[in-house]
């Protein structure tokens, strides 16, 4: 599905505030491997093109290998059923992309590998060639990139250094529910019942990166606020007025089940 120009242009995180405000799930214990890329699905439940790529986001999170985040969208509620995952951010981060990446229009299923490129959500052997043609280029994650919980009641993100970027970089923190079960009685996708992975619930600003090795101390306590399963990391430029750039660094860390 493909819809025209958005009047809105989402401002990726909030302000910068102290990273102390910001907390990891409750459950979290192991940090994923060094991810080989950040693989963003644009989504909706009204849209009927969405299930296979649903499913291939399900498959990526299911091998580990890569940050895998699903961000639902408003725009296709007036079709007859309203997303029960989608956020108004969500629509305004894919709006920013469109900005960023010159595009006419944004559409579901639209996947974003690493802030750079986008490809047809349902293509799932042109998103796992993309993956391993960035994997180990300039266009892959360069900067090293971790979560570890440090103290019962206390994560770190640890960021490694490397060459100073020409856009400044965020660190954000994007929250998730590891799984979400939804049967959907109406619209396109009438009668299914369908298991969405990762679905985004908030997204936040917890630092800034100037290319030298940092550590952000995150408290446990305040997860609940969130509601949701799993938190990642993304190191993302931002370019001119906001607009989401390259991603060049991740992790992601889930709730043990």
């Amino acid at each position: 599905m493909y819809l025209r120009k958005l009047s809105r242009r989402f401002l990726i995180g909030a302000p910068l505030v102290a990273a102390a405000a910001y907390v990891f799930p409750v459950c979290a214990e192991d940090a994923a491997k060094t991810p080989e890329a950040v693989v963003e699905l644009y989504t909706s439940q009204g849209c009927g093109s969405c299930p296979p790529a649903d499913a291939i986001l399900k498959e990526l999170v299911s091998e580990g290998k890569v940050v895998a985040l699903a961000f639902h969208v408003d725009y296709w509620d007036y079709r007859g059923w309203i997303d029960t995952l989608a956020l108004p951010e969500n629509t305004e981060r894919q709006n920013a992309y469109r900005v960023a990446l010159g595009l006419n229009g944004v559409y579901t299923p639209q996947v974003i590998i690493n802030g750079r490129v986008h490809v047809n959500g349902q293509d799932g052997q042109k998103i796992r060639r993309r993956i391993a043609e960035m994997r180990s280029t300039p266009s892959g994650l360069t900067i090293p990139v971790t979560i570890a919980r440090t103290t019962p009641d206390r994560l770190v993100i640890d960021i490694g250094s490397g060459p100073v970027t020409t856009n400044p970089v965020r660190v954000l923190l994007a929250y998730y529910n590891r799984e979400s079960i939804v049967a959907i009685p109406d619209g396109e996708n009438i009668g299914r019942k369908v298991s969405y992975a990762n679905s985004v619930r908030a997204m936040e600003t917890v630092g800034m990166w100037d290319g030298k090795a940092q550590k952000i101390e995150i408290p446990i306590s305040e997860i609940a606020s969130k509601k949701s399963t799993g938190c990642a990391v993304l190191l993302q430029e931002m370019l001119g007025e906001g607009k989401p750039g390259p991603i060049i660094g991740a992790s992601i860390m889930a709730a043990k089940q």
